[in-house]
Order: C-alpha cells, then sequence, then structure tokens
C-alpha cells in the first residue's frame, strides 16, 4: 500500500510540474500575439515604418519605432490618440495630405520629437489651430515652413510668423439657466439692503412679483408679491435707501407702493390720476438735476403720457406729453450734455423732447421721420457713440447714430413681429436682442470693424415683451419676460473656442 502510494504522489507531482511548465508558455504566447506587427499599409523596418495609399492613420504600430513617414495620402482628419504611445518617436512626417486641422495636443506625448514635417497641408488658420501656433513658438521641435491655406485674412500666412494673439477665440453663448413658470409682460431689477432683485408684471395671475438672488442656491427664489388686477409694468425705484414701486395697471388705476422694513411688505401710498393716465403702457424712472422722476407711456386714445416728480413725501404731477397718440414706450437719454425723452406712437414717427431747464419743463424738439410704427427706442452707447435702436412690429428695425445735429440711420435689422428691443454689453461686447412674436428672437453682436450688428443668436422663446440683464456672484443673466410661455432666465457663459 505504502509503495503504491509513493507512486501515485509521484504522478501527481509530475503531472503538476508539466502543466506550470505550460502556462508560461502560453501565457507567452498570448502577449506576443498582442505586440503590434505593421500595418497593412505600411512598410516596416526594425525602427521605422512608412505609410502610403491611405485615408486613415493605422491604429496600431510597433512600439518601438522612432520613424514614422505617413506621407501623400487622403488623410483628413487625426484622432488626438493617433500617436499615444509612440514614446521613441523622434522623426514624424505628415506632409502632403488634406489635412485642415490637427487635434489640441496631438504632440504632446511625444516628448523627444526632434523632427516634424506638415508642409503640403491646407490649413485653415482659425481658432482650431491656435494650439498649434503655440506649441511651435515654444518646443524644440524643428518644424519646416508650413502655410494658411485659408480664411482670407491669414491665406498664403506662414504659421511660424502667427502669434496666439493673433486669433480671437473667445465667443460666448446664452443658455437656459432658470426657468419661472408664468407668464409676464415686463421684468425689471434693482439692488436693495445688499441683495439683488428681480420684478416681473403677472396680468394673467394678478401680481407683481419680486424674486431675490438665492447666494447659496444660486438661483432666483420668490420674495415677495404686489396683489395687482391687470399689472403692465412694475417699476422699481430706490429714492433716500427707500424703495418704492410703481405699479402700472390696465384696469383699475395705477398705484406706487412703498416697502415697509416692519412689518415687511409694500403698502400702497398713493394713486396715479386715471384721468391722465388710462392705458399705461411702460414706465420709465430718471433723474435730473438731482430730482426724481417717472414717465408713464399712456397708449390710450383719450390719456396723455404724463411725468410725475418727486417732493420728499411722494410723486406728484408735473408735465403731460404727447396727448392721444397712443404712446407705447418712453426713452431718456442725454445728447449732447442735454436731457431727451423719446416717446414710440403706434399712431405717428417717434417724438423726442428735450430738456427746458429754466421752465423746468420738456419741449417739443423734433420727430425722427421716415419711420412708422415703431413700438420701442433704447439708446446705447460704442466708444462714446451714441445709437438708437428702433424695433417695429411690421418692416425692418432701424439703427441710428448721432452725428452731432441729427440721428443718421446706419443699419436695418431683419423683424417680424418684434415688439421690445434691448441694447446690453457684458465685458467689452455689446449686445443687442430683438424679440419676435411669430419666429425665434435674436441675439446681435457688435462688430468694431464694420460699425454693425452681426447675428450671434437665435434664442427660442415666446412673444417676449421685455429684456433685462442681471450680474451677480461673477454670473451674467439675460431675463426674458414672455407674454405667451415661461418667463426665462438666460447665462452669458464665455466659450474658449480654441480649447475645443
Amino acid at each position: 500500500m505504502l509503495r503504491l502510494g509513493e507512486k501515485w504522489m509521484r504522478l501527481v507531482c509530475f503531472s503538476l510540474l508539466c502543466l506550470w511548465l505550460c502556462l508560461p508558455r502560453e501565457s507567452f504566447a498570448r502577449r506576443a500575439s498582442k505586440v503590434p506587427r505593421c500595418p497593412a499599409t505600411c512598410s516596416c523596418t526594425k525602427d521605422s515604418a512608412f505609410c502610403v495609399d491611405t485615408k486613415t492613420i493605422p491604429k496600431s504600430f510597433p512600439p518601438g519605432i522612432i520613424s514614422l513617414f505617413i506621407e501623400n495620402n487622403d488623410i483628413q482628419s487625426l484622432s488626438k490618440h493617433t500617436f499615444r504611445g509612440l514614446k521613441s518617436l523622434t522623426h514624424l512626417s505628415l506632409s502632403n495630405n488634406n489635412l485642415q486641422h490637427l487635434p489640441r495636443d496631438l504632440f504632446k506625448h511625444l516628448d523627444i520629437l526632434t523632427d516634424l514635417d506638415l508642409r503640403g497641408n491646407s490649413f485653415r488658420c482659425d481658432c482650431k489651430i491656435k494650439w498649434l501656433v503655440d506649441w511651435m513658438e515654444k518646443t524644440n521641435t524643428s518644424v519646416p515652413a508650413i502655410y494658411c491655406a485659408s480664411p482670407f485674412e491669414f491665406q498664403g500666412r506662414r504659421i511660424h510668423d502667427l502669434t496666439p494673439r493673433d486669433f480671437n477665440c473667445i465667443s460666448a453663448d446664452f443658455a437656459v439657466y432658470e426657468t419661472f413658470p408664468f407668464h409676464s409682460v415686463s421684468v425689471e431689477s434693482y439692488e436693495y439692503s445688499e441683495d439683488q432683485f428681480v420684478v416681473f408684471a403677472q396680468p394673467d395671475s394678478g401680481f407683481c412679483t419680486l424674486y431675490v438672488w438665492d447666494h447659496v442656491e444660486m438661483v432666483f427664489r420668490t420674495s415677495h408679491n404686489i396683489t395687482s388686477r391687470s399689472a403692465v409694468y412694475c417699476k422699481p425705484v430706490v429714492i433716500n435707501n427707500t424703495l418704492y414701486m410703481v405699479v402700472a395697471q390696465l384696469f383699475g388705476g395705477s398705484h406706487i407702493y412703498k416697502w415697509e422694513e416692519d412689518p415687511q411688505r409694500f403698502i400702497k401710498i398713493q394713486d396715479i390720476d386715471t384721468s391722465r393716465v388710462r392705458k399705461p403702457n411702460f414706465v420709465e424712472t430718471f433723474k435730473l438735476d438731482e430730482e426724481w422722476y417717472f414717465v408713464v407711456a399712456d397708449s390710450s386714445k383719450a390719456g396723455s403720457t404724463s411725468i410725475y416728480r418727486w417732493n420728499s413725501n411722494g410723486f406728484y404731477s408735473h408735465q403731460s406729453l404727447h396727448p392721444w397718440h397712443r404712446d407705447t414706450h418712453v426713452e431718456f437719454l442725454d445728447v449732447g450734455g442735454k436731457p431727451h425723452l423719446i416717446l414710440s406712437s403706434a399712431s405717428q414717427t417717434p417724438v423726442v423732447y428735450q430738456w427746458n431747464r429754466s421752465q423746468k419743463q420738456f419741449v417739443f424738439h423734433s420727430q425722427i421721420t421716415e419711420v412708422a410704427d415703431v413700438q420701442m427706442v433704447k439708446h446705447f452707447w460704442v466708444r462714446r457713440a451714441l445709437y438708437l435702436c428702433l424695433t417695429r412690429f411690421i418692416g425692418d428695425s432701424k439703427i441710428l447714430r448721432w452725428e452731432g445735429q441729427r440721428f443718421v440711420e446706419i443699419q436695418t435689422l431683419p423683424s417680424r413681429g418684434s415688439m421690445a428691443v434691448y441694447p446690453f454689453s457684458v465685458g467689452l461686447r455689446q449686445y443687442l436682442i430683438l424679440g419676435s412674436d411669430f419666429s425665434f428672437s435674436r441675439v446681435y453682436l457688435w462688430d468694431d470693424l464694420t460699425q454693425r450688428f452681426q447675428p450671434f443668436q437665435e434664442l427660442n422663446m415666446r412673444a417676449p415683451r421685455g429684456f433685462n440683464l442681471v450680474s451677480v456672484d461673477d454670473k451674467d443673466f439675460l431675463l426674458s419676460a414672455s407674454f405667451k410661455g415661461n418667463t426665462l432666465a438666460y447665462q452669458h457663459l464665455v466659450v474658449d473656442l480654441s480649447a475645443k
């Protein structure tokens, strides 16, 4: 029994030894089969590869090659991972292909690359190639001269002669940040007690709704409501650290409210004369000769656009303007050091009033002729030049520039169903948004070279009636009041096109 057991144990040990000896050979065979071979479209030596008649770069090469010739092919694009793993590569040629761009950081892992040939390609010198210009400035790799095939302004230029500063690659985008589930016809913003507020007029629900910016959650959250039967405009004004809200209504008269800290609520302090303001459409506030005013644009056939002045106890009637002309909007601006009001009307061309300091009244000055059906006039400044934008519901909207004596038309913008326009700036960028009831609303960007607005982005919003820019916590928001859809807050995002 003992001898039989010894023989059995020896047989088991021998079998295990054979199995152990076999395993490394099988594992080695598997590993050997994974070593990249020379691609079928290339010819290889021990340390180099040469590829022809191919439309794509082969996925794998022997890892130890130091020279790769991929020339005279129809390769139009590369992956940023194309040369990953080829750490021994010292010479690389991609000449005479159809390359227009190279993916960012294509040569990042080629630490000992000494020669790079990119000649004979049709490079498009835009933001996608800015990284290559920057890389060639810093690398020790030798790169023979290559040239721009496009765009026109760089055509024929040596890429070596370009600098990263030659590319304007910072763009922007307006993306929906927050949606408010209600219709509104006006939006205004203000700061009070170190908080940022926005207020919306909601004729459907019967409120002026206030939202406050939440610095923790980074959203606008509801703050207070002012009950209103048919609010068309809710205009805040802060005078001597006291907050007032002018609430213009279609029915039941318009009113002025004051914010009381204790208790925290709005209290009505004054009614606006309904015999003067019958059908308000817009409210503007301004400070003139150290005194505060507000003006209500009246859109009825029987009322008149009216100015009210603050006198320490309340706002009192100061002046009636432009009776029976169905005004839709009023804009306060300074022209040549003189205060002006521009009234838009559904029944005639825009009318300009100028402030007379001796009379302390606005007097008729002129009309902006040859432009009818102007729903709104807004002004803006670019490089110390004053411009107006006149938006129209039917016909093209207009851009006018002040030429010292009069406004001169410099541009037309297609607009169909536009009732709201808003010029605004973010940093050094001057924008203008034209709302539309029938199509996408359009954002334009001012071009310093042409001195014109260029199309920038289309935004999908339903029947916009007002816009407002709010900047808080290093964020910029464009708020849009929508008459037929959700009210929206768009965030202005800065995009580096060269980083893609």
